[in-house]
Parts: structure tokens; sequence; C-alpha cells
């Protein structure tokens, strides 16, 4: 009955807590969103199905073997988007537009290089902490074989 209970609640968590995740993304703890934090937010959702469903189970229902790949994919964005500047001949992490240009605006959200940034290290982060997951599901699997 327990394990019923518990299956039952993570699978009703899990689109709020990607929500959640997807809301700091979008406006953290300042006008620019929290990549890191909201990575971290989504993964342990994904975790959360890890404990109630199993490896095996979570693989059949959601993508998660390729969010190791897109981790590489936002590692890549990350650094591209962070080095850029350098080849303008501008500072580290410079972002655009600059401090007193117009903005574009999709509703209340600028649209900055910042936003891009944070979505790639979310990207990044779920990957990650996702993959090291799934490898510690498997071993431990293998483990009890």
């Amino acid at each position: 009955m327990s394990t019923a209970l518990t299956q039952m609640v993570a699978r009703l968590l899990l689109a709020p807590i990607l929500l959640v995740a997807l809301a700091v993304l979008v406006k953290g703890y300042a006008s620019v969103g929290d990549g890191f934090a909201a990575g971290v937010i989504a993964a342990l959702g994904i975790l959360l199905q890890y404990l109630a469903f199993g490896r095996e189970e979570v693989e059949r229902l959601l993508p998660v073997r390729l969010i190791p790949a897109a981790g590489f994919a936002g590692l890549v964005g990350a650094l591209a988007l962070a080095a850029w500047p350098l080849l303008r001949g501008e500072p580290l992490f410079t972002h655009l537009p600059r401090a007193g240009s117009e903005v574009t605006k999709l509703g209340t959200l600028e649209l900055t290089s910042a936003i891009a940034f944070d979505l790639t290290v979310f990207v990044l982060v779920l990957g990650a902490a996702v993959g090291i997951v799934h490898a510690i599901a498997r071993e431990s699997e293998e483990g009890e074989t």
C-alpha cells in the first residue's frame, strides 16, 4: 500500500515541481532567472521519480537518456555565451543588450543574453544531476543481481 501511495504522490508532484523550476528559471531571485537553482529543482523532481518507480520505469516514462547529452550541450552553450564577448574584444560575460539600450520583451520577461545563459546553466545542471542519478541507479541495480 505504501509503495502505491508513494508512486501516486510522486506522479502528482512531477508537474508542479517542473513548473516551479520553470518559474525560478524565468524569474529567480532577481530580474534575471536562476538557472542553477531551477536545474536542481527539476533534477530533484526526476530523482523523486527514480525513488518511487525505479530506473527502468522512469526510462520508459521520461526521456531521461537524452538529458545527459543535453547537459553537455548546455555546457557548450554556457561556455560559448560566456566567451562570445571576448571575440568582440569585450570583457567575459558582457551581456546584450547593453545598459540603457532598448530591451525586447516577451510579456514582462526581458529577453537578454543573460536569460540564454541561465537557460544553458539550467540544462547543464539538470543533465549532470540526472546523469549522476541514472548512473547510481544503474550501478545499484547491477549490484543487486
